[in-house]
This record gives structure tokens, C-alpha cells and sequence, in this order.
């Protein structure tokens, strides 16, 4: 009977230490908690039953589920708070042009708090923070940037569940005309209703931070654009552009499915803003800014940007600039030593991408 006893005191001490080690560990990860939130280091709670603190391989303090690894790395988590900046390539390229990583860099630049993502079509899968740092790398100019990130893009995938997954499976991409342009403008409607946040396209230079979270854009007094806007995931007016994507889907013509697509929206929920000052309009509880936003040289004055001016722009009323490479058919480049204003805009903007091509370093290897 002794005997039995004893055996059963030490269970009950046993448990008693399990119990009392497991409620100093929950208050410690608690404490712990409660020091980086009051000092604004992370923002969010922590269950301590299904959620851990831990730190990535770049210092980095996250909180995931219970079996979340310190490796591991997506586009749904890297993006779940709905406020990262995406910009996308929708060929195979896996050396972008100049003008992408300025475009990169500045965003990045701009918003340090805040994803900056880009999507390549050419790229393989990324499931660990290992794949990232080693995609990162090829990219010389962007590689110090712990906010950027680069994650395949997959269109079908992409497009599940949404208005244009019929679609995309009915397309011959063989028999489109501007399969690259119209493709990429059903992935940036497909990318904001999955993760939110800013939209732009990868000849956008970002100058200083957009302050709307809900917003389009004129392009001019007629029209509304499709480089830039921001929508959080899940957003109605995302849903209706997809929708009249494809019912009134032409992709013959060009920019019937971008801006065509914007205009047409805009136009029925709230008509088309005149603009008769320099200041923005509202649309349907949704900011409509002012052209002057991100085209201060309109598309008949691309060239404008590769020429010397006297007296240099600082275009204050401009959060970006679109470069509008889709005119560019003569292939013009910033050339470092050329004087041009887009030099000027690399040096100020993305100062890591003009400096490798100044010392005439490879962008990508």
C-alpha cells in the first residue's frame, strides 16, 4: 500500500511541474508578446495554443500556426495583411529590363514597411525562405531589400474561382493579338480580388507614398487607368471588373481589356470626373485621383522623359510616374552620364539599380 502511494505521489508531482512549466512558458511567450506590440515591432495578438513567435533567417519576428517552420514562404503569407505593392511580368523573361528593377527598387523604397512582390511567369515554384534568398540573389540590385519578394505566376490558379476562369480555359493564347497585354490584364484584377493592396505596372516609378488605400485613377479628362490603382482583397468593384473582362471581352483591340475595362466600371457607377481643379474626385466610396497622380507627361509626351531638360520636374503633385513603355517601341534606355530626366529619376529613385549600370555591373546573373 506504501508502495502504491509513493507511486502515485510522484505522478501527481510530475503533472504538477508539466502544468506549471507549460503556464510559465504561455506567460512568457505573453510578456514576450506584450513588449513587441506596446513597443510597435509587430502588430497582431497570439494564441498561445495555436500560434508561435519565431524569428526567420533574416531577423525577422513572425507569428504563424503552431507547426509553421522558420523556412517556409508564400504569396498567401507574405501578403495576408492586404497591403503589399504587386507588379508582375506575364512572359517568360527572367531578366527584367532596367526600367522593372528601377521600378521595383522605388517601390520598395517607398514603402519599407510593405511587401513589395513581383510575379514572373518564368519562375519556379518558391515554398521555403531558402528559394527566396536564392531567387533574390540573381537579382543583384534588389538583393539587400528584405521587402521584396518574387513568387511564380500562375494563371490558372490564379483566375480559380473567379469570373475569369471560363475564361482563361475557353483562350488560345495562339490566336490573340495581345495575349501578353490582355493576360496581364486579367492577372491584375485577379491579384488584387485574391490578396488587396496596390497594383502597378513595372514601368512605374513610385516617388512618395500613395496616401489612399481605395483608389483609381484618370489616365486623362475621357478615361480611367489600369497601371496603378488599390483595392483590399475581396473587393466588390474587383469583382465587377473581372465580370466585364470577359462579357465584353475584345481582345482584338488594344486596351479594351485595361483601361477599357476601368472606364467602362467607373463610367456607370459615378460618370467620368472633368477634373476642373488639381484635385481628386470620389467614386462609388472609392478615391478617383487627379491624372496628375501618375501622369504628369501624358502618353504623347513619353519621349520627354529620355530628353534634357533646363529646368528639371519635381512633380510634387505626383505619388508615380508612368514611363508608358508600351510606346517605346525605339527601345530607349536610361544611359547613366546622358543628362536625361529619366537619369535623374534613377538617381534619385533607385540609386542601387543606376549605380550597378554606371559601373556597368550585371543587373541579373
Amino acid at each position: 500500500m506504501l508502495k502504491e502511494l509513493r507511486i502515485f505521489t510522484i505522478i501527481l508531482l510530475i503533472a504538477a511541474i508539466g502544468f506549471l512549466c507549460r503556464t510559465t512558458l504561455k506567460q512568457k511567450t505573453s510578456y514576450i508578446m506584450h513588449f513587441f506590440t506596446s513597443k510597435g515591432l509587430i502588430s497582431g495578438s497570439l494564441t498561445t495554443e495555436n500560434s508561435s513567435l519565431y524569428i526567420d533567417n533574416n531577423g525577422r519576428i513572425s507569428i504563424g500556426p503552431g507547426n509553421a517552420t522558420s523556412n517556409s514562404v508564400s504569396p498567401d503569407a507574405v501578403l495576408r495583411q492586404g497591403n503589399g505593392i504587386l507588379l508582375m511580368e506575364t512572359t517568360d523573361r527572367m531578366e527584367p529590363p532596367s526600367l522593372v528593377l528601377c521600378a521595383i527598387e522605388s517601390a520598395a523604397r517607398v514603402y519599407p514597411d510593405r511587401p513589395v512582390v513581383y510575379f514572373m511567369k518564368g519562375l519556379g515554384d518558391i515554398n521555403t525562405e531558402e528559394d527566396e534568398n536564392r531567387t533574390r540573389k540573381h537579382f543583384p540590385t534588389l538583393s539587400s531589400f528584405d521587402n521584396i519578394y518574387f513568387f511564380p505566376l500562375k494563371m490558372e490558379e490564379l483566375f480559380t474561382d473567379t469570373p475569369l476562369q471560363l475564361w482563361y480555359k475557353k483562350v488560345n493564347p495562339k490566336k490573340e493579338l495581345y495575349w501578353t497585354h490582355v493576360s496581364s490584364d486579367a492577372c491584375r484584377f485577379a491579384l488584387i480580388w485574391k490578396y488587396g493592396g496596390i497594383y502597378m505596372d513595372a514601368d512605374v516609378i513610385s516617388l512618395r507614398p500613395i496616401p489612399k488605400d481605395h483608389f483609381v485613377a484618370a489616365e486623362h479628362s475621357t478615361a480611367t487607368s489600369s497601371s496603378v490603382f488599390g483595392l483590399p482583397p475581396h473587393y466588390n468593384v474587383t469583382w465587377e471588373f473581372m465580370e466585364n473582362f470577359v462579357q465584353n471581352y475584345r481582345g482584338e483591340i488594344w486596351g479594351h481589356q485595361g483601361p477599357g475595362v476601368f472606364t467602362r466600371v467607373v463610367k456607370r457607377l459615378c460618370g467620368i470626373s472633368k477634373f476642373t481643379s488639381a484635385d481628386d474626385a470620389m467614386c462609388a466610396n472609392i478615391s478617383y485621383l487627379h491624372p496628375d497622380r501618375f501622369y504628369p507627361l501624358s502618353y504623347s509626351s513619353w519621349k520627354k522623359y529620355f530628353e534634357v531638360w533646363k529646368d528639371l520636374p519635381t512633380f510634387p503633385k505626383s505619388y508615380a510616374l508612368h514611363l508608358w513603355n508600351y510606346m517605346n517601341s525605339e527601345g530607349k534606355t536610361m544611359v547613366p552620364g546622358s543628362n536625361t530626366l529619366v537619369e535623374h529619376i534613377y538617381q534619385q529613385q533607385c540609386p542601387s539599380t543606376y549605380g550597378a549600370l554606371q559601373r556597368n555591373e550585371r543587373t541579373h546573373v
